[in-house]
């Protein structure tokens, strides 16, 4: 592991001050530092925000406020969070381990990099590490990559599962940085990685992430699911975050519907979600409207199970929310 610096912020404005070119804040640390030891990431300093008052998960009005240090383990059990916004406590239990979860922030879950094995090996080619060298997992292992939203850069995914709950329930981040303080929505954090996969975010250098906030919640039902390799401490091969409202007279009037695993983003199935309102809530519906978000999909050899599976989660899902 490269040498580094090492600073702890006394708050975020001091966080900030600190930042300069080669800088990393570290939270719980669970992805930085195992891409540090891997040689992925070689900060010269480490600003350390793990300790900043940012905490703290506080109903605003009919909002919820949810500081960029909550753990994903104190996420997840909070009562407010278990009962008016249960998809994004099951996303969290789904990702990760008890212990990783003990460690794991807010922040640091919607800013990890991808699992990629090409990016993780610095022998190799990657795009995302070194601009311009190439994407060997195109051509090489890709059973686990993108069909949506890839480029001819890049074929990476995201890994959270938290993050795709957050994109159903359009979260807004609230991000504090040298040009001041903003927010920026759910979807939308995230970018697809066009000619510049190394740049996952639309954060801006010295962005630091203080709070997520959540909506009051859809009506519905709602729910999330995720299908991987085995049933523990596992990346999705396909995930859904969903919620499905729909009236007396069997016509859906609200859905939202977020899939992981599939795009180097948290995907909103817009296209779906169009063509479901003001119809029926019925399987051939959501068949036909699974259909037409994959319709734009571009597989590759080795991953075009993701199609089939990815379709079948969705009308699985959505049959489960209808009444």
């Amino acid at each position: 592991m490269k040498r580094f610096e090492y600073a702890r912020a006394g708050s975020p404005s001091d966080a900030v001050r600190r930042f300069r070119p080669g800088t990393m804040y570290l939270g719980g640390g669970t992805n930085l530092v195992d891409l540090m030891r891997l040689g992925v990431a070689e900060p010269d300093l480490l600003v350390d925000v793990s300790r900043l008052p940012l905490d703290v998960i506080e109903p605003v009005g009919d909002r919820l406020r949810v500081g960029a240090a909550v753990r994903n383990t104190d996420l997840a059990a909070d009562p407010l969070v278990r009962t008016r916004y249960a998809m994004l406590a099951r996303a969290v239990l789904d990702g990760a381990s008890g212990q990783v979860r003990n460690m794991a922030t807010v922040a640091g879950n919607l800013l990890q990099r991808t699992r990629c094995a090409y990016f993780q090996d610095v022998s190799r080619p990657c795009n995302k590490r070194r601009p311009g060298s190439g994407c060997p997992a195109i051509e090489g292992d890709h059973g686990n990559l993108a069909v949506l939203g890839a480029s001819d850069a890049c074929v990476a995914t995201h890994p959270s599962d938290m993050a795709v709950a957050l994109a159903a329930l359009d979260a807004e981040v609230h991000v504090t940085g040298p040009g001041g303080d903003r927010i920026i929505p759910m979807p939308g954090l995230h970018r697809l990685p066009g000619d510049e996969p190394e740049r996952d975010t639309v954060l801006e250098p010295g962005d630091l992430i203080t709070a997520v906030e959540l909506p009051a919640p859809p009506p519905g039902a709602s729910t999330y699911r995720k299908v991987r390799e085995r049933a523990s401490f596992a990346f999705a091969l396909v995930s859904i975050a969903a919620s499905l409202d729909v009236g007396s007279d069997g016509v859906v009037s609200g859905c939202r519907i977020a899939l992981g695993s599939v795009a180097h983003v948290p995907w909103r199935a817009e296209r779906a979600e169009r063509l479901l309102i003001g119809g029926p809530a019925t399987g051939a519906a959501f068949l036909e409207a699974a259909e037409a978000e994959l319709d734009q999909a571009r597989p590759l050899p080795r991953n075009a199970y993701k199609l089939p599976l990815a379709r079948n989660l969705i009308v699985a899902t959505l049959e489960e929310l209808a009444p």
